[in-house]
C-alpha cells in the first residue's frame, strides 16, 4: 500500500471538520438539554460516547488504550454501562481537545506500514486507514444526532463545517 501526502491531508481536514462540528454542537448545547434525562440517552452521554470511541479508534487497539482522567474504560462494558453521573461540558470539551491532538498526531505519523496495520474490534477488523474513515463516519453520525437534539430544543443548530484545519 502506498500513502500519498495529499490523501492524508484530505483525511486530516475531514476528520478535523467532524471534530469541529462535534465541538460546535457541544458549545451550542443549552444547559437545559445537556443532562436532560427525558431521552433514551442524554446529550452529554452521546457526546462522551462519541469522544471515547474517537479516541479509541485513533489509538487503533483496545490493548494499551486508556482515556485521559477522569474517563475510564466503562464504555467498553458489553452490558452498556453508562457513567453514573453526567460529565460536565468543560470536561468533555477538554476530552475533545485531547482527541483533536491525537487525530493530528495519527495523521502526521501516517505511513504505508501504519495505514495497513490490522485493527480488531468487537464488530470486526479493518486496516488503520479504513478505521480512520469508519471513525470519521461514527463521529459525524453522532454529530447529526446532537444537532437534531439542539434544533428540536432551540429551533436552530450549528452550521456545517466544510474543512477542518487538518
Amino acid at each position: 500500500m502506498t500513502i500519498d501526502d495529499s490523501f492524508c491531508d484530505a483525511i486530516g481536514r475531514q476528520l478535523g471538520a467532524a471534530i469541529d462540528m462535534l465541538d460546535n454542537a457541544m458549545a451550542a448545547c443549552p444547559d437545559s438539554l445537556w443532562d436532560d434525562g427525558s431521552r433514551q440517552h442524554a446529550f452529554w452521554y452521546i457526546a462522551y460516547h462519541t469522544l471515547f470511541w474517537l479516541d479509541l479508534y485513533l489509538a487503533g487497539s483496545v490493548e494499551g488504550f486508556a482515556p485521559p482522567a477522569p474517563f475510564t474504560l466503562e464504555e467498553l462494558d458489553p452490558a452498556g454501562v453508562i457513567p453514573g453521573r453526567p460529565y460536565a461540558k468543560e470536561a468533555l470539551r477538554g476530552y475533545l481537545a485531547h482527541c483533536r491532538r491525537a487525530g493530528e498526531t495519527a495523521i502526521g505519523a501516517m505511513n504505508a506500514e501504519r495505514a495497513g496495520r490490522r485493527c480488531r474490534f468487537g464488530w470486526g477488523e479493518a486496516d488503520y486507514l479504513e478505521l480512520l474513515l469508519y471513525n470519521l463516519r461514527h463521529v459525524q453520525h453522532h454529530v447529526g444526532q446532537l444537532n437534531l437534539m439542539i434544533r428540536q430544543k432551540t429551533g436552530s443548530a450549528p452550521r456545517w463545517v466544510a474543512l477542518g484545519a487538518g
